[in-house]
């Protein structure tokens, strides 16, 4: 069994003297780093951002959905893994991918140990949240050919140096090789501008008020007086069930209202520009993020924007690295694994079927290439790997069958006289068909 749970660590005690006061530390503590809107930001506080939320979902999910198929080098032979068919005795292979896809988003790095068995072999995987883990780089040697070092700490507070021999490591975007930057630290400022702004507005509607202002009275009131005139007027408008009430006031009192309407301080607007910058981070087409006030909500626009993201984002950012790790780490040599991305990138039934008839009678496609696209079965035998040429692509005037089986009367006709034959045949054995002749 591993060292390291699924659980999620405690925050350290600052009063523990084996805690060191690093800013990691602190920021765990405390929340998370404030970002300049007041708003403390970390990988997990930065989720109650429905905008980061959404992102991180669909990023994860959809890469760890995908089928990961493995292949034999040179050929397009199917191979299977027992390890990826079933990685981890609790968690399925697709709440384990989506899980270091998780961390990848939020921290920038996915950490996962292989346990192997007495010969060597690696038979589970299992995550580690990247708060345990601390990497470094030493000298290498014998042990550690690359000098790449993982401290992790485990449930009981142990910490452990472990090689890249017992750690699959996906890291992000970096700048050192070493591992990869969160992309929550990069984008603090926005994540906490949007927090921020949320905070407001549930504020704002929770007094029930839509402007605040001054009471004012032509008496002198004491400060009793004037605190219950204040309780008077609070209990009457504030709350969402007082929405609009009409509020009665004695002694005189007028309210005056002194702050600025939102519209003013482009507080709504300040709400949805977030949205395309947290969106612009993690790169994800904002009507994935169901915002879809800029454009229409079904078409080919929305087709093309899927497509370009699957191509320009999604593959290579988070799932080439990961087929390309699991083949250097986990495969023998003569095997490689891919994603089967074909069905995120096909469109409709029509189209497909246009393209595909296009790409078989010009030669460029076989039989067994357009059902390898559609995750089918190859046909057995050579006439799955056929590629057919069209006959009618000759130059004009010429026969396109000449010296290759005669023109196509004679053809015709001696194909006529052979059904003959064996009709003949046939009737002369007790069948019940028509002369030939007839026929």
């Amino acid at each position: 069994m591993s060292l390291f749970g699924l659980f999620e660590r405690r925050a350290p005690s600052l009063e523990n003297p084996a805690v060191p006061l690093t800013d990691a530390a602190l920021a765990e503590v405390f929340g998370g780093f404030r970002s300049d809107a007041g708003v403390p930001v970390s990988e997990k506080t930065s989720l109650r951002t429905p905008t980061v939320w959404r992102a991180v979902a669909v990023i994860a999910g959809v890469s760890a959905a995908l089928p990961l198929h493995l292949y034999q080098r040179g050929s397009r032979d199917r191979v299977e893994s027992p390890l990826l068919d079933d990685p981890h005795p609790e968690l399925t292979p697709l709440e384990l991918w989506r899980l270091v896809n998780v961390h990848r988003v939020l921290w920038g790095n996915g950490y996962v140990q292989k346990l192997r068995n007495q010969v060597g072999q690696v038979k589970e995987l299992w995550p580690l949240t990247p708060d345990r883990v601390d990497v470094k780089r030493d000298k290498p040697s014998a042990v550690n050919p690359t000098g790449k070092w993982f401290f992790a700490t485990d449930d009981w507070g142990t910490v452990h140096a472990l090689t890249p021999r017992e750690v699959l490591h996906l890291p992000g975007l970096g700048f050192d090789g070493l591992k990869g930057l969160s992309p929550i630290t990069m984008a603090r400022q926005g994540i906490g501008l949007a927090q921020a702004a949320e905070k407001g507005a549930a504020k704002l509607f929770g007094r029930g008020n839509v402007l605040s202002g001054v009471l004012e009275t032509e008496q002198k009131l004491n400060a009793d007086q004037a605190h219950a005139l204040k309780t008077r007027f609070q209990a009457k408008l504030s709350g969402i069930d007082n929405f609009q009430e009409v509020a009665v006031l004695d002694a005189g009192a007028a309210f005056k209202p002194v702050t600025m309407p939102l519209k003013d301080s482009q507080f709504l607007e300040s709400r949805e520009f977030q949205i395309p910058e947290i969106a612009r981070m993690f790169g994800v087409p904002l009507f994935l993020l169901m915002e879809t006030s800029k454009s229409t909500s079904w078409g080919t626009g929305l087709e093309q924007q899927a497509q370009g993201w699957v191509t320009f984002d999604l593959a290579p950012t988070w799932l080439a690295p990961v087929e390309q790790r699991i083949t250097k780490e986990l495969l023998p040599a003569k095997q490689y694994a891919h994603y089967a991305v074909q069905g995120l990138l096909r469109g409709d039934s029509s189209a497909r079927a246009t393209f595909y008839r296009a790409m078989r009678d010009t030669g460029v496609m076989s039989a067994n290439d357009i059902r390898a696209l559609e995750e089918l079965p190859p046909i057995p035998g050579p006439e799955g790997d056929t590629y057919l040429q069209p006959t009618y692509m000759a130059p004009l005037g010429s026969n396109p069958l000449a010296g290759s089986g005669g023109d196509i009367p004679a053809r015709a006709a001696a194909l006529m006289a052979e059904a003959r034959r064996l009709l003949a045949q046939h009737a002369e054995q007790g069948g019940d068909h028509a002369n030939a002749d007839d026929e």
